[in-house]
């Protein structure tokens, strides 16, 4: 009698990644300069646009391209595979505000976000978040923000600091499923947070 072993292997559970860090204005019709603020973990935007999608798709309609300033992004692809469908990548230089990420969806819209920076603290990332959703504030750009919030902080951080910063935030929950919190009146919606 024989017997015929065969290999197997486990079968790896896909693993979902990070729901985005995302605030908007629950208004849409009070816009501003800003829609809200993400705060993605990286610069890696294919790595970070599927999770953005993911939350943005069923908000604003089906996210189709994607523009953002070089400076910031290493590596621009043109084109991001995305739940369902490809999101297109486009870059300017003197149009897009350094720290502003331009979304389009087909027959619903444009929208503006502040982009934080991965490696900002905890602290500081809540504070934009809240400017950037705000209806009340002045009207500053992405980076007038970014500046205003440095200057007022007095913001330096230094680079091991601020990651162990971000770990101890996601070892605490700070990353944990994708919520949406709107209040009666709320002023802004928060997702990932």
């Amino acid at each position: 009698m024989t017997a015929t072993f065969e290999a197997t292997l486990p079968r790896l559970a896909p693993v979902a990644a990070p729901p985005a860090r995302l605030v908007l204005k629950a208004d849409a019709r009070s816009r501003g300069l800003l829609d809200g603020a993400w705060w993605p973990r990286s610069r890696d935007l294919l790595r970070e646009l599927p999770a953005l999608t993911d939350a943005l798709d069923p908000l604003w309609g089906r996210i189709t391209h994607v523009a953002v300033n070089p400076e910031h992004w290493p590596v621009i692809p043109h084109k991001v595979p995305v739940r369902g469908h490809v999101v297109k990548v486009g870059w300017f230089t003197p149009e897009i505000d350094p720290h502003k990420l331009l979304l389009l969806s087909y027959g619903t819209g444009r929208w503006d976000l502040l982009v934080i920076p991965p490696e900002t603290g905890p602290e500081a990332a809540a504070r934009l978040m809240t400017a950037a959703s705000e209806y009340g504030g002045l009207p500053l750009t992405a980076s007038q923000l970014i500046t205003a919030d440095q200057a007022l902080h007095d913001v330096s951080p230094v680079p091991n600091q601020v990651r162990d910063a971000e770990r101890t935030w996601e070892s605490e929950g700070g990353a944990s499923q994708v919520t949406a919190a709107v209040p009666k009146q709320a002023s802004r919606l928060i997702i990932g947070m």
